[in-house]
Protein backbone atom coordinates (compact mmCIF):
# COMPACT_ATOMS: atom_id res chain seq x y z
CA UNK A 1 0.00 0.00 0.00
CA UNK A 2 0.97 3.50 -0.12
CA UNK A 3 1.95 6.05 2.17
CA UNK A 4 -0.88 8.65 3.46
CA UNK A 5 -1.65 11.64 5.42
CA UNK A 6 -1.28 10.07 8.16
CA UNK A 7 2.31 8.74 8.34
CA UNK A 8 5.37 11.21 7.82
CA UNK A 9 7.01 8.95 5.37
CA UNK A 10 6.56 10.69 1.46
CA UNK A 11 3.95 9.59 -0.84
CA UNK A 12 6.27 7.44 -3.27
CA UNK A 13 7.34 5.28 -0.68
CA UNK A 14 5.81 2.02 -0.61
CA UNK A 15 5.32 0.10 1.94
CA UNK A 16 6.74 -3.45 0.74
CA UNK A 17 5.10 -6.87 2.31
CA UNK A 18 8.41 -7.84 2.91
CA UNK A 19 10.90 -5.88 4.58
CA UNK A 20 13.57 -8.11 3.19
CA UNK A 21 12.89 -7.76 0.17
CA UNK A 22 15.27 -7.36 -2.87
CA UNK A 23 14.11 -5.08 -5.48
CA UNK A 24 15.99 -6.30 -8.56
CA UNK A 25 16.28 -3.26 -11.00
CA UNK A 26 18.22 -2.08 -7.54
CA UNK A 27 20.69 -4.28 -6.34
CA UNK A 28 23.55 -6.59 -8.26
CA UNK A 29 22.22 -9.61 -9.82
CA UNK A 30 24.49 -11.39 -7.72
CA UNK A 31 22.74 -10.31 -4.77
CA UNK A 32 20.75 -13.20 -2.87
CA UNK A 33 19.50 -14.41 0.73
CA UNK A 34 20.76 -17.34 1.99
CA UNK A 35 18.96 -20.06 3.72
CA UNK A 36 19.48 -18.12 7.12
CA UNK A 37 18.60 -14.52 6.15
CA UNK A 38 22.14 -13.17 5.03
CA UNK A 39 22.84 -10.94 2.41
CA UNK A 40 25.41 -12.28 -0.15
CA UNK A 41 26.94 -10.05 -3.41
CA UNK A 42 28.75 -11.70 -5.43
CA UNK A 43 29.03 -14.64 -3.73
CA UNK A 44 30.53 -13.48 -0.38
CA UNK A 45 28.32 -13.25 2.66
CA UNK A 46 28.04 -9.27 4.02
CA UNK A 47 29.40 -10.94 7.56
CA UNK A 48 32.30 -12.30 6.44
CA UNK A 49 32.86 -8.73 4.48
CA UNK A 50 32.30 -7.14 7.36
CA UNK A 51 34.46 -9.29 9.73
CA UNK A 52 37.07 -9.11 7.43
CA UNK A 53 37.37 -5.57 6.36
CA UNK A 54 35.04 -3.74 8.65
CA UNK A 55 32.64 -1.32 8.55
CA UNK A 56 31.44 1.28 6.23
CA UNK A 57 32.71 -1.28 3.83
CA UNK A 58 32.34 -0.71 -0.08
CA UNK A 59 31.75 -3.46 -2.14
CA UNK A 60 32.07 -3.29 -5.60
CA UNK A 61 30.26 -6.73 -7.76
CA UNK A 62 32.97 -6.40 -10.23
CA UNK A 63 31.25 -9.02 -12.73
CA UNK A 64 28.15 -6.20 -12.33
CA UNK A 65 30.62 -3.66 -14.12
CA UNK A 66 31.51 -6.42 -16.73
CA UNK A 67 28.07 -6.69 -17.37
CA UNK A 68 26.41 -3.48 -16.96
CA UNK A 69 29.48 -1.88 -19.36
CA UNK A 70 29.26 -4.47 -21.69
CA UNK A 71 25.51 -4.22 -22.56
CA UNK A 72 26.25 -0.90 -22.86
CA UNK A 73 28.52 -1.39 -25.72
CA UNK A 74 26.44 -3.90 -27.21
CA UNK A 75 23.61 -1.73 -27.04
CA UNK A 76 24.93 1.59 -28.95
CA UNK A 77 27.17 -0.77 -31.35
CA UNK A 78 23.46 -2.06 -32.71
CA UNK A 79 22.12 1.05 -33.08
CA UNK A 80 24.45 2.57 -34.55
CA UNK A 81 24.97 0.15 -36.87
CA UNK A 82 21.65 -0.22 -37.80
CA UNK A 83 21.53 3.50 -39.16
CA UNK A 84 25.07 3.11 -40.70
CA UNK A 85 27.18 4.65 -38.31
CA UNK A 86 29.54 3.63 -35.03
CA UNK A 87 29.08 4.79 -31.68
CA UNK A 88 32.19 4.81 -29.03
CA UNK A 89 31.49 4.39 -25.15
CA UNK A 90 33.42 6.04 -22.83
CA UNK A 91 33.09 5.07 -19.13
CA UNK A 92 32.75 8.40 -17.10
CA UNK A 93 35.42 8.25 -14.56
CA UNK A 94 34.15 11.14 -12.31
CA UNK A 95 31.46 8.37 -11.25
CA UNK A 96 34.24 6.53 -9.39
CA UNK A 97 37.83 5.70 -10.65
CA UNK A 98 40.93 3.29 -9.75
CA UNK A 99 42.54 1.25 -11.62
CA UNK A 100 41.00 -1.95 -11.24
CA UNK A 101 37.67 -0.53 -12.91
CA UNK A 102 39.95 0.76 -15.40
CA UNK A 103 41.30 -2.35 -15.97
CA UNK A 104 37.55 -3.95 -16.12
CA UNK A 105 35.80 -1.35 -18.67
CA UNK A 106 39.02 -1.42 -20.79
CA UNK A 107 38.47 -5.32 -21.06
CA UNK A 108 34.88 -4.70 -21.88
CA UNK A 109 35.95 -2.71 -24.98
CA UNK A 110 35.21 1.10 -23.69
CA UNK A 111 37.48 3.88 -23.50
CA UNK A 112 37.48 5.97 -20.82
CA UNK A 113 37.13 9.97 -20.12
CA UNK A 114 38.85 11.86 -17.31
CA UNK A 115 38.31 15.13 -16.50
CA UNK A 116 42.01 16.05 -14.16
CA UNK A 117 45.00 15.18 -14.16
CA UNK A 118 44.65 13.11 -11.17
CA UNK A 119 41.74 10.77 -13.17
CA UNK A 120 44.09 10.97 -15.82
CA UNK A 121 47.29 9.48 -14.36
CA UNK A 122 44.98 6.66 -12.87
CA UNK A 123 43.68 5.83 -15.90
CA UNK A 124 47.59 5.85 -17.29
CA UNK A 125 48.87 4.15 -14.14
CA UNK A 126 46.27 1.14 -15.45
CA UNK A 127 47.79 1.07 -18.22
CA UNK A 128 45.40 2.57 -20.28
CA UNK A 129 46.03 3.65 -24.12
CA UNK A 130 46.22 7.45 -23.60
CA UNK A 131 44.94 7.63 -27.12
CA UNK A 132 41.53 5.97 -25.90
CA UNK A 133 41.09 8.48 -23.54
CA UNK A 134 38.46 11.78 -23.56
CA UNK A 135 39.78 14.58 -21.35
CA UNK A 136 36.97 17.22 -20.09
CA UNK A 137 36.90 20.06 -17.46
CA UNK A 138 36.30 23.30 -17.13
CA UNK A 139 39.76 24.57 -15.99
CA UNK A 140 42.12 22.40 -17.30
CA UNK A 141 45.50 24.08 -16.40
CA UNK A 142 47.96 24.82 -18.42
CA UNK A 143 50.12 21.90 -17.07
CA UNK A 144 47.68 19.60 -16.96
CA UNK A 145 47.18 19.95 -20.82
CA UNK A 146 50.90 19.73 -21.31
CA UNK A 147 50.62 16.70 -19.79
CA UNK A 148 47.79 15.78 -22.13
CA UNK A 149 49.55 16.52 -25.39
CA UNK A 150 52.71 15.14 -24.06
CA UNK A 151 51.03 11.59 -23.45
CA UNK A 152 48.82 11.59 -26.70
CA UNK A 153 45.34 11.61 -25.10
CA UNK A 154 42.83 10.81 -27.84
CA UNK A 155 41.12 13.82 -27.61
CA UNK A 156 40.39 16.79 -25.66
CA UNK A 157 37.08 18.74 -25.03
CA UNK A 158 38.17 22.37 -24.79
CA UNK A 159 35.68 24.04 -22.69
CA UNK A 160 36.60 27.84 -23.62
CA UNK A 161 38.30 30.37 -25.68
CA UNK A 162 41.31 30.18 -22.58
CA UNK A 163 41.66 26.75 -23.74
CA UNK A 164 42.27 27.09 -26.51
CA UNK A 165 45.02 29.87 -26.45
CA UNK A 166 46.57 27.18 -23.89
CA UNK A 167 46.44 24.68 -26.03
CA UNK A 168 47.28 26.27 -29.38
CA UNK A 169 51.01 27.30 -27.31
CA UNK A 170 51.33 24.29 -26.46
CA UNK A 171 50.96 21.99 -30.01
CA UNK A 172 52.94 24.91 -31.99
CA UNK A 173 55.99 25.06 -29.92
CA UNK A 174 56.06 21.23 -29.41
CA UNK A 175 55.17 20.06 -32.69
CA UNK A 176 52.31 18.00 -31.71
CA UNK A 177 49.02 17.46 -33.38
CA UNK A 178 46.13 17.31 -31.44
CA UNK A 179 42.67 15.97 -31.45
CA UNK A 180 39.81 18.38 -29.85
CA UNK A 181 36.08 18.71 -29.79
CA UNK A 182 34.17 21.58 -28.48
CA UNK A 183 31.48 21.58 -25.28
CA UNK A 184 28.52 23.08 -26.64
CA UNK A 185 25.52 23.94 -24.18
CA UNK A 186 22.36 23.09 -26.33
CA UNK A 187 19.92 24.30 -24.10
CA UNK A 188 17.69 21.71 -22.66
CA UNK A 189 17.61 21.63 -19.14
CA UNK A 190 17.32 17.80 -18.36
CA UNK A 191 14.46 16.61 -15.91
CA UNK A 192 16.64 16.38 -13.39
CA UNK A 193 18.17 18.18 -9.89
CA UNK A 194 19.25 21.46 -10.76
CA UNK A 195 22.70 20.80 -9.74
CA UNK A 196 22.59 18.10 -12.16
CA UNK A 197 21.94 19.60 -15.15
CA UNK A 198 24.49 20.89 -17.18
CA UNK A 199 23.48 21.95 -20.43
CA UNK A 200 21.23 24.74 -19.50
CA UNK A 201 23.26 28.06 -20.65
CA UNK A 202 23.37 29.68 -17.04
CA UNK A 203 26.47 27.41 -15.76
CA UNK A 204 30.13 26.83 -16.10
CA UNK A 205 30.56 24.09 -18.64
CA UNK A 206 31.07 24.96 -22.25
CA UNK A 207 29.85 27.48 -24.98
CA UNK A 208 26.64 28.60 -25.75
CA UNK A 209 25.21 27.59 -29.23
CA UNK A 210 25.92 31.12 -30.73
CA UNK A 211 29.47 31.37 -29.85
CA UNK A 212 30.62 27.80 -31.19
CA UNK A 213 31.16 29.16 -34.59
CA UNK A 214 33.89 31.66 -33.75
CA UNK A 215 35.56 28.83 -31.45
CA UNK A 216 35.49 26.43 -33.81
CA UNK A 217 36.90 28.71 -36.35
CA UNK A 218 39.97 29.40 -34.43
CA UNK A 219 40.83 25.80 -33.22
CA UNK A 220 40.62 25.26 -37.44
CA UNK A 221 42.92 27.92 -38.05
CA UNK A 222 45.48 26.80 -35.45
CA UNK A 223 48.32 24.25 -36.36
CA UNK A 224 48.44 21.45 -34.32
CA UNK A 225 44.77 20.91 -33.38
CA UNK A 226 42.65 18.93 -35.49
CA UNK A 227 38.55 19.44 -34.46
CA UNK A 228 36.96 16.49 -34.67
CA UNK A 229 33.31 17.21 -33.73
CA UNK A 230 30.99 18.61 -30.65
CA UNK A 231 30.61 17.22 -27.66
CA UNK A 232 27.11 18.29 -25.28
CA UNK A 233 25.99 16.86 -21.86
CA UNK A 234 22.42 17.44 -20.75
CA UNK A 235 22.75 16.49 -17.26
CA UNK A 236 22.68 13.25 -14.92
CA UNK A 237 20.13 10.61 -13.74
CA UNK A 238 18.02 11.31 -17.19
CA UNK A 239 15.05 8.16 -17.36
CA UNK A 240 14.15 8.85 -21.15
CA UNK A 241 14.73 9.66 -24.56
CA UNK A 242 12.71 13.40 -25.12
CA UNK A 243 15.64 15.29 -23.88
CA UNK A 244 18.75 13.69 -26.15
CA UNK A 245 15.99 13.99 -28.75
CA UNK A 246 15.55 17.78 -28.73
CA UNK A 247 19.76 18.31 -27.81
CA UNK A 248 20.61 16.24 -30.61
CA UNK A 249 18.26 18.28 -32.58
CA UNK A 250 19.85 21.51 -31.53
CA UNK A 251 23.81 20.88 -31.95
CA UNK A 252 22.94 18.99 -35.72
CA UNK A 253 21.84 22.56 -36.31
CA UNK A 254 25.36 23.90 -35.37
CA UNK A 255 26.66 20.97 -36.53
CA UNK A 256 25.24 21.45 -40.33
CA UNK A 257 26.68 25.06 -40.20
CA UNK A 258 29.92 23.63 -39.77
CA UNK A 259 30.17 21.24 -42.23
CA UNK A 260 31.11 24.26 -44.53
CA UNK A 261 34.40 24.60 -43.16
CA UNK A 262 35.21 20.71 -43.23
CA UNK A 263 34.35 17.80 -42.54
CA UNK A 264 32.77 16.65 -38.72
CA UNK A 265 33.59 12.68 -38.06
CA UNK A 266 32.09 12.90 -34.40
CA UNK A 267 29.25 14.02 -32.54
CA UNK A 268 29.12 13.36 -28.57
CA UNK A 269 26.12 13.47 -26.58
CA UNK A 270 27.54 12.35 -23.52
CA UNK A 271 25.60 10.50 -20.34
CA UNK A 272 23.92 10.75 -17.78
CA UNK A 273 21.34 7.42 -18.33
CA UNK A 274 19.29 7.15 -15.20
CA UNK A 275 19.45 3.92 -12.94
CA UNK A 276 17.19 2.93 -10.08
CA UNK A 277 17.84 3.96 -6.55
CA UNK A 278 14.52 3.18 -5.04
CA UNK A 279 11.62 0.24 -6.11
CA UNK A 280 9.79 3.16 -7.88
CA UNK A 281 12.44 4.33 -10.06
CA UNK A 282 11.93 2.86 -13.50
CA UNK A 283 14.49 3.50 -16.08
CA UNK A 284 14.73 3.27 -20.00
CA UNK A 285 15.84 0.01 -20.71
CA UNK A 286 19.40 0.70 -21.98
CA UNK A 287 18.85 -0.99 -25.42
CA UNK A 288 15.80 0.86 -25.56
CA UNK A 289 17.97 4.20 -25.22
CA UNK A 290 20.19 3.45 -27.52
CA UNK A 291 17.81 2.59 -29.99
CA UNK A 292 15.85 5.77 -29.22
CA UNK A 293 18.88 7.97 -29.16
CA UNK A 294 20.75 6.92 -32.30
CA UNK A 295 17.39 6.81 -34.35
CA UNK A 296 16.56 10.40 -33.31
CA UNK A 297 19.95 11.31 -34.24
CA UNK A 298 19.48 9.49 -37.43
CA UNK A 299 16.36 11.40 -38.10
CA UNK A 300 17.97 14.79 -37.48
CA UNK A 301 20.59 13.97 -40.05
CA UNK A 302 18.08 13.06 -42.33
CA UNK A 303 15.84 15.69 -41.91
CA UNK A 304 19.31 18.19 -42.77
CA UNK A 305 20.37 16.01 -45.72
CA UNK A 306 23.42 15.18 -43.74
CA UNK A 307 25.36 12.10 -42.91
CA UNK A 308 25.24 10.44 -39.47
CA UNK A 309 28.34 11.04 -37.54
CA UNK A 310 30.04 8.98 -35.58
CA UNK A 311 28.53 9.00 -32.09
CA UNK A 312 30.31 8.86 -27.97
CA UNK A 313 28.75 8.21 -25.20
CA UNK A 314 29.81 9.08 -21.73
CA UNK A 315 28.15 7.05 -19.20
CA UNK A 316 29.10 6.73 -15.80
CA UNK A 317 26.51 5.98 -12.99
CA UNK A 318 24.78 3.43 -15.84
CA UNK A 319 27.87 1.41 -15.72
CA UNK A 320 29.19 1.27 -11.82
CA UNK A 321 25.93 2.89 -10.11
CA UNK A 322 24.16 -0.41 -9.31
CA UNK A 323 27.58 -2.54 -9.08
CA UNK A 324 28.17 -0.71 -5.61
CA UNK A 325 26.56 -1.63 -1.96
CA UNK A 326 27.88 -0.20 1.30
CA UNK A 327 28.04 -2.29 4.30
CA UNK A 328 27.33 -0.14 7.79
CA UNK A 329 26.85 -1.58 11.68
CA UNK A 330 24.11 -0.16 13.29
CA UNK A 331 24.83 1.63 16.52
CA UNK A 332 21.76 3.18 17.52
CA UNK A 333 18.16 3.38 16.87
CA UNK A 334 15.32 5.79 18.51
CA UNK A 335 11.80 6.10 18.20
CA UNK A 336 10.94 9.67 16.95
CA UNK A 337 7.39 10.47 17.84
CA UNK A 338 5.77 13.12 14.89
CA UNK A 339 2.75 14.94 14.53
CA UNK A 340 1.50 12.20 11.79
CA UNK A 341 3.58 9.11 13.04
CA UNK A 342 6.47 8.05 14.44
CA UNK A 343 9.65 7.29 12.56
CA UNK A 344 12.78 4.94 13.60
CA UNK A 345 16.14 6.69 13.34
CA UNK A 346 18.95 4.22 12.49
CA UNK A 347 22.48 5.36 13.31
CA UNK A 348 25.17 3.66 11.62
CA UNK A 349 28.95 3.62 11.50
CA UNK A 350 29.39 5.97 8.39
CA UNK A 351 27.44 9.07 6.92
CA UNK A 352 27.51 12.06 4.88
CA UNK A 353 31.87 11.61 4.98
CA UNK A 354 31.07 8.40 2.52
CA UNK A 355 28.24 8.93 0.68
CA UNK A 356 27.48 12.92 0.51
CA UNK A 357 24.52 12.70 -2.42
CA UNK A 358 21.59 12.65 -0.08
CA UNK A 359 23.17 15.97 1.57
CA UNK A 360 23.78 17.73 -1.84
CA UNK A 361 21.08 16.14 -3.47
CA UNK A 362 18.59 14.60 -1.44
CA UNK A 363 19.46 11.77 -3.35
CA UNK A 364 17.08 8.71 -2.04
CA UNK A 365 18.45 5.37 -1.67
CA UNK A 366 17.39 1.94 -0.22
CA UNK A 367 18.20 0.03 2.49
CA UNK A 368 17.98 -3.36 3.51
CA UNK A 369 19.27 -5.85 6.89
CA UNK A 370 22.01 -7.40 5.53
CA UNK A 371 23.08 -9.94 8.13
CA UNK A 372 19.44 -11.38 8.99
CA UNK A 373 16.12 -11.71 7.76
CA UNK A 374 12.93 -10.94 10.16
CA UNK A 375 9.18 -11.21 10.42
CA UNK A 376 8.56 -8.14 12.06
CA UNK A 377 6.34 -5.49 10.26
CA UNK A 378 7.81 -2.80 8.67
CA UNK A 379 8.23 0.52 9.92
CA UNK A 380 9.27 3.84 8.94
CA UNK A 381 13.07 4.49 9.26
CA UNK A 382 15.57 7.35 8.06
CA UNK A 383 19.17 5.98 8.50
CA UNK A 384 21.62 8.77 9.90
CA UNK A 385 25.06 8.76 9.85
CA UNK A 386 27.45 9.40 12.80
CA UNK A 387 28.67 13.26 12.28
CA UNK A 388 27.82 16.13 13.97
CA UNK A 389 25.11 17.55 11.45
CA UNK A 390 21.40 17.12 11.29
CA UNK A 391 21.92 16.96 7.34
CA UNK A 392 23.42 13.49 7.99
CA UNK A 393 21.11 11.39 5.95
CA UNK A 394 22.18 8.29 4.36
CA UNK A 395 18.52 7.30 3.67
CA UNK A 396 15.93 9.51 4.07
CA UNK A 397 12.86 7.47 3.96
CA UNK A 398 12.85 3.93 3.93
CA UNK A 399 10.90 0.70 5.58
CA UNK A 400 12.93 -1.83 7.86
CA UNK A 401 11.80 -4.75 9.95
CA UNK A 402 10.80 -2.97 12.96
CA UNK A 403 13.13 -4.98 15.32
CA UNK A 404 16.03 -3.72 13.42
CA UNK A 405 18.68 -2.99 16.27
CA UNK A 406 22.27 -2.50 17.33
CA UNK A 407 24.99 -4.88 16.07
CA UNK A 408 22.61 -5.33 12.76
CA UNK A 409 24.61 -5.28 9.28
CA UNK A 410 23.32 -2.63 6.87
CA UNK A 411 23.11 -2.68 3.33
CA UNK A 412 22.62 0.37 1.44
CA UNK A 413 22.37 -0.57 -1.99
CA UNK A 414 23.58 1.50 -5.71
CA UNK A 415 26.22 3.09 -4.15
CA UNK A 416 28.93 2.82 -6.79
CA UNK A 417 28.76 5.99 -8.48
CA UNK A 418 29.67 9.72 -6.75
CA UNK A 419 30.03 8.09 -3.19
CA UNK A 420 33.80 7.66 -2.75
CA UNK A 421 34.82 10.29 -5.64
CA UNK A 422 32.94 12.32 -2.97
CA UNK A 423 33.98 10.75 0.38
CA UNK A 424 35.74 13.14 2.82
CA UNK A 425 37.36 13.06 6.29
CA UNK A 426 34.74 15.21 8.11
CA UNK A 427 34.70 14.86 11.74
CA UNK A 428 37.97 13.37 11.21
CA UNK A 429 36.45 9.88 10.12
CA UNK A 430 38.82 7.81 7.42
CA UNK A 431 37.79 6.92 4.30
CA UNK A 432 36.38 3.28 4.13
CA UNK A 433 37.97 0.31 1.62
CA UNK A 434 36.53 -0.59 -1.69
CA UNK A 435 36.62 -4.42 -2.15
CA UNK A 436 35.76 -5.79 -5.53
CA UNK A 437 33.75 -9.37 -4.81
CA UNK A 438 33.29 -11.84 -7.62
CA UNK A 439 32.92 -15.47 -7.45
CA UNK A 440 32.85 -15.80 -3.84
CA UNK A 441 35.89 -14.32 -3.88
CA UNK A 442 36.99 -10.42 -2.44
CA UNK A 443 39.48 -8.15 -2.25
CA UNK A 444 40.42 -4.90 -1.70
CA UNK A 445 40.56 -2.66 -4.32
CA UNK A 446 41.21 0.32 -2.71
CA UNK A 447 42.66 0.62 0.27
CA UNK A 448 40.90 2.50 3.96
CA UNK A 449 42.73 5.55 5.68
CA UNK A 450 43.55 4.32 9.17
CA UNK A 451 44.13 7.26 11.92
CA UNK A 452 47.66 7.16 11.03
CA UNK A 453 46.66 8.64 8.02
CA UNK A 454 44.84 11.21 8.92
CA UNK A 455 47.01 12.50 11.45
CA UNK A 456 50.14 12.12 8.95
CA UNK A 457 49.06 15.17 7.31
CA UNK A 458 48.97 17.27 10.30
CA UNK A 459 52.23 19.29 10.54
CA UNK A 460 51.62 19.75 14.11
CA UNK A 461 52.17 16.30 15.26
CA UNK A 462 56.19 15.04 15.41
CA UNK A 463 56.38 11.73 14.36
Amino acid sequence: MHSTASSPAPEWLVVPDDANDLVPSVWPVSARRADDGELFIGGVSAGDLAREYGTPLQVLDEAEVRRRAAGLRGAFDAAAAAHGTTARIYYAGKALLNTSIVRWVREEGLNVDVCTGGELEVALAAGADAANLGFHGNNKSAAELERAVEVGVGTIIIDSTIEIQRLAEIVVRTGAQQRVMLRVNSGVHAETHDFLATAHEDQKFGFPLTEAPAAVARIRETPGLVFTGLHCHIGSQIFGVAGFRESAARVLDLHQQLLAGGDIPQLNLGGGFGIAYTRVDDPVPITELADGIVAAVAEECARRGISVPALAFEPGRAIIGNAGVTLYEVGTTKDVALGVGTRCYVSVDGGMSDNARPALYGAQYSARIASRTSAADPVLVRVVGKHCESGDIVVDHEHLPGDVAPGDLLAVAATGAYCAPLSSNYNHVPRPPIVAVRDGASRVIVRGESMRDLLARDAGITQ
